[in-house]
């Protein structure tokens, strides 16, 4: 009988192959070796299980099994099969085959996954000399032959274990990874926020330009399908600047079965690639995104003569460059669909000169939806708290519904949660609703953020002061002459004792 893993099995697995770096390479450079070669083995393992299918069916046609397997999701080269790497483990050069095995698999598919391996090499000495090397690489061949990751669909079934695995193993690096953690991991929870807010439909094409290991797309990817009854009738699309994340983001894609999606590489603000025919920006039903912090390099000395007119607004500081990135997305939302969740520092909301004149024009404009304040240490990397800014292109008044949902979450040692029953959809429902909440949000006017010369800052809206009790100084003074004749008393009977027992008193 075929032993089924479950989730629980295959995340172990993983993190246990990890063991075989650590006290050795940083996990900030392991991460890449694990994923790839998770990635490796799934493609081996399910180009094998269907060979042998072929094989059983077309036995006595091997140039039929031949031409079937050209049309499989993915064409693995002979050379390149994690069997071959793993038989040839303790031979010298695992760090050579490997990367030849990459570069075959990447050749047979060039269409998917032009350029993913570049930035991945497993004969580099950032995993040390060669015997030092050799024998880790040897080690994590044996690591991927635990049977729990057996990656044929006979044991793992439908479920989506291997792309829940890789997420688990970029959650876990994350966790890690400290300030880095950034650049390629938005939390789940805070994915799953976002995209509830933009509530993508089926039909929707939707983009990340900051889109790290695409987590945050699959969430409005799995937002349809749950809504939808499991149609993939959407696209994905995002662009990446960091060519490992980048790396990242495709083969998690597909390992997600996302295989209808285009991330490009490159950096959004200087060299935006996700263009049209006519060489525009293309336009999006929903934009998402989680860019990084306040970026100080971000590309300021280009941005007057920009070719697509996106800060027309004005030019965000020379050494903060979050509304680079608002911009940029305003630009290429769909000009009635279009909507868009973004997460800033809170610096954002009141940070005035050229940044207070764009926030005044996108709210004159009516862009801006909603502002929700978020409770600190949920970001890896950062204590200090974030929001969410949500834009829509098609409404029809200028309100902006503040939410104050800084207080409500589940305590961790290191970071903050939010859970999906107490705290996210409330935030959910809130903005739905759109209505006033005792000390939790506010509906304010276009007159009533002017008043405020456009400073968004939540605690101007949202009023969360705790009147305290009022102290009864009678009451006070009252039980504070009770308690010193209690005191007289006690001492009058602490003498006695005293006396009692021959002590001077």
């Amino acid at each position: 009988m075929t032993k089924k893993i479950n989730q629980t099995d295959i995340n172990q697995a993983v993190w246990a192959a990890c063991d075989t770096f650590r006290g050795t390479v940083d996990a900030s450079i392991y991460k890449d070796y694990v994923l790839t070669m998770l990635f490796l083995k799934f493609l081996s393992d399910v180009w094998q299980e269907h060979y042998e299918h072929y094989e059983k069916e077309y036995g006595d046609a091997p140039e039929l099994i031949a031409e079937m397997l050209k049309n499989e999701r993915f064409v693995l080269p002979s050379d390149a099969r994690f069997i071959r790497l793993y038989e040839q483990r303790h031979a010298p050069g695992n760090g050579e085959r490997i990367d030849k095995a990459l570069h075959a698999i990447e050749e047979a598919n060039i269409t998917k996954l032009r350029d993913v391996f570049q930035d991945i090499s497993f004969n580099s000495t950032r995993l040390g000399e060669e015997k030092q090397k050799n024998e880790l690489l040897a080690q994590l061949l044996e690591d991927f032959t635990d049977e729990n990751l057996d990656l044929r669909l006979a044991h793992i079934g439908n479920q989506d274990v291997i792309g829940n695995a890789y997420e688990y193993l970029i959650s876990r690096f994350a966790s890690e990874a400290g300030k880095t953690a950034g650049e390629f991991y938005t939390p789940a929870e805070i994915s799953e926020l976002i995209a509830e807010l933009v509530d993508p439909k089926e039909g929707d094409e939707i983009c990340d330009p900051t889109c790290g290991s695409a987590s945050l797309l699959m969430k409005c990817g799995r937002q349809i399908k749950r809504q939808y009854g499991g149609s993939k009738k959407y696209a994905l699309f995002g662009q990446e600047s960091i060519g490992s994340t980048w790396a990242l983001a495709k083969m998690n894609l597909f390992l997600h079965g996302e295989d209808n999606h285009r991330v490009e590489w490159g950096d959004t603000i200087r060299n935006p690639k996700l263009l049209d025919n006519e060489d525009r920006l293309m336009h999006f039903d929903v934009v998402v995104a989680n860019p990084p912090f306040s970026l100080a390099k971000w590309g300021h000395g280009t941005a007057e003569d920009d070719r697509f007119s996106r800060f027309r607004r004005g030019i965000p500081p020379r050494t903060k460059g979050d509304y680079a990135f608002i911009l940029h997305m305003i630009e290429t939302m769909k000009p009635r669909t279009g909507r868009m969740g973004v997460v800033v520092p809170h610096g954002v909301l009141f940070r005035g000169s050229s940044e207070g004149k764009i926030r005044q024009k996108l709210i004159e404009e009516q862009k801006l939806d909603a502002v929700i304040g978020l409770p600190e240490k949920l970001f890896f990397g950062t204590g200090i708290p974030a929001a969410i800014l949500i834009f829509k292109q098609n409404k029809t008044d200028g309100s902006v519904l503040f939410i104050d949902a800084s207080r409500e979450y589940d305590s961790g040692k290191n970071q903050n949660r939010l859970d999906q029953a107490r705290h996210i959809d409330k935030i959910v429902a809130t903005y739905r609703a759109r209505e006033d909440v005792d000390k939790y949000a506010h509906l304010a006017s276009p007159e009533e953020m002017a008043e405020n010369a456009f400073n968004l800052n939540i605690p101007r809206y949202v009023d969360t002061f705790e009147e305290e009790a009022e102290i009864d100084l009678m009451a006070v003074r009252a039980e504070r002459q009770k308690l010193k004749a209690e005191l007289a008393d006690l001492e009058e009977k602490m003498d006695g004792y005293l006396k009692e027992l021959r002590y001077d008193v």
